[in-house]
């Protein structure tokens, strides 16, 4: 099936506000210590990386403020290193990343700029 370019970038926002939702007023402890939502939100990281590597490659460069490579590469991370997830780095990219990318995806998807 193939999905448009806004496509994608819904599955980021929808990701993106799920976890900013689900670690709102979280602490790093509480959120390492809930394995159902540490693999929540693990899923959530995994499906925007994916749809990171679906966005044509123009786009990208014409949004390069947006880390795109890093997004795509935390997903590989994930899934090809599912024994040793690195929580630490989960909890940094939800704290530091999350709500930017948020932004950004909600700019880009409100004025259209695709």
């Amino acid at each position: 099936m193939c999905h448009s370019l806004e496509d994608y970038l819904a599955h980021i926002q929808l990701e993106t506000s799920f976890i900013l939702e689900m670690s709102k007023g979280l602490e790093k402890q509480t959120f390492v210590k809930n394995p159902t939502l540490t693999r929540a939100i693990v899923r959530s990281l995994e499906i925007i990386g994916e749809a990171t590597k679906k966005l044509p490659d123009d786009f990208r460069q014409r949004h390069s403020q947006i880390p795109w490579k890093q997004m795509a590469g935390m997903r590989d991370k994930l899934i090809h290193q599912y024994f040793g997830v690195d929580y630490d780095l989960v909890w940094n990219v939800v704290i530091s990343q999350i709500p930017g990318l948020d932004q950004q995806i909600q700019l880009i998807l409100s004025t259209k700029t695709y």
